[in-house]
């Protein structure tokens, strides 16, 4: 029987997993793929680069709080910065469709330009297709980058540890609510996503020399795809305190509304860390200062375990948190 790709299988979860896993690997597996990080990391005369690349096809492509184009640069910005590079240069390809408002796009470069200025990056190479009408839905973006990591730090996920600290900037769901909301036409005000490069947060904690573990941004299938797959990497538990998970008003009422869980939400201007419990406060201090992180705070610790995530609720008692089928909320970056 013949087998075709679903929307699931590129859409974030236990889908994507397979997918690469599956029909990816066999065919392209090396040392640099299989780590599965944010960016590969490699050496050149003895210096260290990342380099990532990513494509945006996010639906609608204007959304509140953000549009593809800021979200193009923004979030390949801070995939190189969850492997402690500092990021240097991104491409720019654009897949245009025929008929696409000449509007619009000025709109998306004039975002792109900005977006770059703010992360102080820049383009410099890239590309445009055209596609027939009715072939490329707007418009499609991808930008792939590269940044050079000035530090002996290993930040993967198997550097992770018992006792450890997890950290995030602040609160999660943002970027997917608003999305969601945005294409469903909901009536729900005050919800706005949260792109923004983490660039500058996470270059002071390293010229601080904090002794970061893991770094990741938790995009598609939000915070608990993330510690589900850092879990496993690093062979421990993680344990989270729902208590302690940063949460807007407006994003839990509209997760109430459309029966989402928040952890599972994609977000776009968030982080999650990995620290040393002796690290812990100091880190979170140097977050706080800065607008990205000021709301911040320590969610969860890291234990010896088999590679599962746990939440402990409010009333104290615990329940599993798993990795998605595939994606709640698909075309979200």
């Amino acid at each position: 029987m013949k087998e075709f790709i679903t929307l699931s299988e590129g859409s974030g979860g236990k889908g994507t997993k397979d997918l690469i896993e599956k029909f990816l690997f066999p065919f392209l597996k090396n040392r640099y793929l299989e780590v599965l990080h944010d960016s590969a990391v490699f050496e050149i005369e003895e210096k260290r680069f990342a380099f990532t690349t990513d494509s945006y096809v996010v639906s609608p492509i204007f959304f509140p709080g953000g549009d593809i184009g800021e979200l193009s640069v923004y979030g390949t910005v801070n995939d190189l910065s969850m492997s402690g590079a500092k990021p240097l240069f991104i491409s720019l390809s654009l897949i245009v469709e025929e008929g696409f408002s000449l509007e619009k796009l000025e709109r998306i470069m004039e975002s792109i330009k900005n977006a770059s200025k703010k992360a102080g990056i820049l383009v410099i190479t890239g590309d445009t297709k055209v596609v027939e009408r009715g072939k490329g839905d707007g418009i499609y973006i991808n930008t792939s980058g590269i940044g050079i990591i000035e530090h002996t730090l290993d930040i993967t996920p198997y550097s992770v540890k018992p006792g450890d600290r997890i950290i995030i900037n602040g609160p999660v769901g943002m970027h997917g609510i608003a999305v969601m909301i945005e294409r469903e036409n909901l009536k729900i005000e005050g919800v706005k996503s949260d792109t923004q490069p983490l660039n500058f947060i996470v270059q002071k904690l390293i010229d601080e020399k904090v002794e970061i573990h893991c770094l990741r941004d938790p995009t598609r299938g939000g915070v608990a795809t993330s510690l589900n797959e850092i879990a496993e990497k690093s062979k421990t538990e993680i344990l989270i305190y729902e208590e302690k998970i940063p949460l807007t008003e407006e994003v839990i009422g509209a997760c109430e509304i459309l029966g989402i869980d928040p952890l599972y939400v994609a977000n776009e201007g968030k982080f999650l860390i990995f620290v040393p419990e002796k690290h812990a406060e100091r880190t979170l201090k140097i977050i706080k200062e800065f607008d990205e992180g000021k709301d911040a705070e320590i969610i969860g610790e890291v234990k010896e375990g088999d590679g599962k995530v746990f939440i402990e609720t409010r009333i104290g008692a615990r329940r599993i948190v798993d990795i998605p089928s595939g994606e709640i909320l698909p075309r979200i970056c």
